[in-house]
């Protein structure tokens, strides 16, 4: 098989985790024999020092003829600093993820034995969870409009939109997925408060009839925040809204020990992104400090999801355990 891949390495720690990744993905290809194709592109900070804009169409074309996307991290301390800042990293993120239609972001959490005692949480806690968090990635806060501030500057103002359309394809995925895992499903809004919630949770209870075979719980965003920590195990699939799994998969990382080690896939209508979920780290930039794990993990994904090579995908995991193994 011939493996082509756009490569995003982005801003701050990006390049160097990205460098390491690409490595394992290199030995891999070699090992099981396949092609590689790759093609490097800018996003975030770095692209709009150059071009003026942080997801540039030249890095568009790029991502719309690859199979597959890794990508490394956005964000700078140039732009954090000034919130007066017209054009942004992020929004090269936000516009990537409406453009190549990126309308799910599965976040695995598992742990690995020869890192159980990274975690803050007590092992007996966190030994053998494995669940998997499912987000909306297009709609909510970070999407709806209006947005803004007013013109004298002292209120500001988002607001929250979803549609039936994005919440049937999401919860239709989170409940494919649960059937391919331990048949449990479980659906965070916050329901008592917010409209857009309590359609989550009809719209989810409407589709539930038509997976009989998985078991299906509704919580309060908030309660599974404190679930995460007191009862990671309990989990099996959880989907939820954009802002929430933004949140709730943070949270998560302290399961594994870092959120140097959490992978994700972004599933897209076009192609599919593969990421760490931590952000660009600036104060690491160029030490070499930075953990690439979260990367490998997401390249790992990336054979899985993108290209149906699981027993790479295992391999890398495998590497990964042993490494931890190595450095304890």
């Amino acid at each position: 098989m011939n493996l082509n891949i756009a490569v995003l390495p982005g801003d701050g720690i990006g390049p160097e985790i990205i460098e390491q990744a690409m490595k394992v993905v290199k030995a891999v290809c070699d090992k099981y024999g396949h092609g590689l194709t790759t093609n490097e592109a800018l996003v975030g900070a770095v692209a709009i020092d150059k071009t003026g804009n942080p997801y540039p169409d030249e890095t568009h074309k790029i991502c719309m003829e690859s199979d597959a996307v890794l990508f490394g991290a956005i964000g700078s301390p140039k732009y954090d600093n000034d919130p007066s800042a017209k054009i942004r990293p992020e929004q090269g993120l936000l516009a990537m993820r409406k453009q190549l239609g990126l309308y799910a972001n599965l976040r695995p959490v598992s742990t690995f034995p020869s890192l159980i005692h990274k975690s803050p949480l007590r092992s007996e806690l966190v030994d053998g969870a494995d669940f998997m968090c499912i987000r909306e990635l297009t709609g909510g806060l970070y999407f709806g409009r209006p947005q803004g501030r007013s013109e004298d500057g002292n209120t500001a103002y988002d607001t929250c939109v979803y549609t039936r359309e994005e919440i049937e394809h999401i919860v239709r995925l989170a409940y494919g997925y649960a059937q391919k895992r331990r048949k449990k499903l479980t659906v965070v809004d916050k329901a008592n408060i917010l409209a857009t919630s309590r359609l989550w949770r009809q719209v989810a209870q409407e589709i539930s009839s038509e997976f009989p075979d998985v078991e299906t719980e509704y919580m309060f965003v908030d309660n599974a925040a404190m679930r995460l920590i007191q009862w990671p195990k309990s989990f099996d699939v959880m989907v939820t809204e954009n802002m929430f799994g933004d949140i709730l998969t943070d949270e998560a990382s302290v399961i594994t020990g870092s959120l140097g080690m959490l992978p994700s896939a972004s599933i897209g209508v076009h192609t599919s992104v593969f990421e760490p979920i931590h952000g660009s780290y600036p104060q690491a930039a160029g030490k070499n400090i930075a953990n690439p794990l979260a990367t490998i993990l997401s390249a790992a994904l990336m054979f899985e999801y993108a290209f149906n090579l699981n027993e790479e995908g295992a391999l890398i995991r495998k590497a990964v355990n042993a490494c931890g193994l190595v450095t304890s």
